[in-house]
């Protein structure tokens, strides 16, 4: 039985532990002087595109309205280059450099009522720019896929919860039958 308890916590803590797609982002890692395509997507009507960088969204890198007139940071003007319409459009950053690692938003704005109305679309990421030194030699066992060690860690933290859960529940249960054998030792004492 205990085995079956072991696998339904261990399911449970590796769905609702581990970030995915429909989280809103992505983690993509390249190495520098490599390009990435960041594909900002939304199901809505929007007028304006804004790619933000930074954890607050605190710099702007390109900015495009219906109008298709682009605005790109100095930064990035001579690496930069964009495909599409407002809505979905596919930024392309060419020539990475480390300081290009960091999240990147993919930030909609439309006018209503003589305000607007921002909302963040689909297709942002987590860009982790690594330089192009050789990889340390590492162990043939380590060098599988990057979320096995974070697998290994909700497994072993589910184990230890269902560890806890198991001698919680076996100390509750000695407690109870101390109790109900002190009552019929009671009742026999009366009886006499």
């Amino acid at each position: 039985m205990s085995v079956v308890w072991l696998q339904l916590i261990t399911l449970l803590c590796l769905s609702f532990g581990a970030p995915s797609r429909a989280d809103g982002y992505e983690v993509i890692r390249r190495k520098v002087g490599q390009q990435v395509t960041i594909q900002c997507r939304s199901a809505s009507n929007q007028e304006m595109l804004y790619l933000k960088r930074g954890l607050n969204e605190e710099e702007d890198i390109f900015y495009l309205t219906d109008s298709k007139k682009p605005t790109i940071n100095q930064k990035f003007t001579d690496r930069l280059q964009f495909h599409g319409q407002v809505p979905n459009v596919d930024i392309l950053l060419k020539n990475l450099t480390l300081d290009d690692t960091g999240p990147y938003w993919c930030v909609y704005k439309v006018s209503s009522n003589y305000k607007l109305k921002t909302s963040r679309g689909n297709g942002s990421v987590l860009l982790v720019v690594t330089e192009n030194r050789p990889s340390p030699t590492v162990p043939k066992c380590d060098q599988s896929q990057g979320d096995t060690p974070m697998v290994l860690v909700y497994v072993v933290i589910c184990a230890g919860v269902l560890i806890v859960i198991l001698i919680a529940s076996l100390i509750w249960i000695v407690i109870k039958n101390n109790r109900l054998h002190n009552k019929v030792r009671r009742r026999r004492d009366e009886t006499i």
